[in-house]
């Protein structure tokens, strides 16, 4: 299950008590205080991992505790610290306050930490007040208790390239003959319930990441639809690749669904309208199909070679398209010069 917002409490470990303890060994009158120092409580640490792609793992987590610190022993030992925790993300994570939604830390690179509740420190025994003045303390003091905070956990996937389209558009045909990602394809809309995450292997070796996100329909910031939530996927993606129904399929047409394909990821946030972009009018095999492309690049009032018609089930066409992607990818430095 593609779960991308959790919200849990986290707990770090208390440290562990210091203690009262003596020598007591025979013919030693005067052993003096030996009373140890507490260790201290466990630390809560998020890294951020490529190989998850969800925040599924921590979907049914209420509260995360961390290891307590261990009480000291005689003879100035020591108790043992708790074992920090540290929990795996994706790349991609905002870490928000679950109350006021304040971004506290957004880890998008492998590897990446941020120490979110810090443990408690061990309590001194009574060995830690012994002094020439006084010899036979009795004071120890207890251990602080960790921090604890409650977080909100937004994943927003990470991809170079955004495939948006209405629902049935062929965007998942698409996305499985480019990454060969075994994603579900139907003759129905809505085939598509959650975000799919691949990659194309260039001929150079070279990888482009590629986010599909599910159907989009008019008035999909009302909720209708499944909303466009998803659209949040591809809010970080360098290249957004509109898919289009060029086939007229159903009396529908190409054109109108681009726009309100603008209109919808406008109304989720304009900036991304800033984006490189190309459409893709895909079902090029299907009957008629011509004459709504042709009417489709009339009416297009950007450069000709931001369009490409396809068809991703015959494979026709997406050469050039994933030749165009490279090209541009290059130009922003994101994959290596072609």
């Amino acid at each position: 299950m593609f779960i991308d917002r959790v919200t849990f409490t986290l707990s770090a470990g208390k440290g562990g008590n210091g203690v009262v303890a003596w020598r007591r060994e025979k013919y030693i009158p005067k052993g003096g205080p030996t009373g140890g120092n507490g260790g201290k409580g466990a630390s809560i640490t998020l890294r951020a991992e490529s190989q998850i792609s969800s925040l599924e793992g921590l979907r049914n987590k209420r509260i995360i505790q961390a290891e307590h610190g261990l009480p000291g022993g005689s003879s100035l030992k020591q108790g043992r610290a708790g074992k920090d925790l540290i929990l795996s993300v994706p790349c991609g994570t905002l870490v928000k306050d679950a109350h006021s939604k304040e971004v506290l830390y957004d880890l998008t690179e492998e590897g990446q930490e941020c120490l979110l509740c810090k443990g408690g420190k061990g309590g001194k025994g009574n060995a830690h007040f012994k002094s020439p003045t006084h010899q036979a303390p009795t004071t120890f003091t207890e251990g602080t208790p960790g921090e604890r905070k409650e977080i909100e956990l937004e994943l927003k996937l990470i991809a170079d390239v955004g495939l948006v389209g209405m629902p049935n558009a062929g965007k998942s045909t698409l996305m499985k003959g480019i990454t060969h990602v075994p994603v579900k394809i139907a003759a129905y809309p809505f085939t598509t319930l959650f975000p799919n995450l691949g990659f194309h292997r260039c001929e150079d070796r070279s990888k482009i990441l590629i986010a599909d996100i599910p159907g989009i329909i008019k008035n999909a910031h009302q909720n209708k639809g499944l909303g466009f939530a998803f659209l949040k996927h591809i809010e970080r993606t360098s290249v957004l690749v509109y898919i289009i129904d060029g086939s007229g399929f159903e009396g529908r047409d190409p054109w109108e669904d681009f726009s309100t394909l603008l209109e919808e990821v406008k109304a989720y946030k304009n900036e991304m309208l800033e984006k490189p972009f190309f459409v893709v009018l895909n079902k090029m095999d299907m009957e008629g199909a011509e004459e709504y492309v042709a009417a489709f690049k009339a009416k297009f009032p950007y450069d000709p070679s931001q369009l490409f018609p396809i068809s991703a089930i015959e494979n026709i066409g997406i050469d050039a398209l994933m030749q165009a992607l490279e090209k541009i990818l290059c130009k922003q430095q994101l994959l290596p010069a072609v």
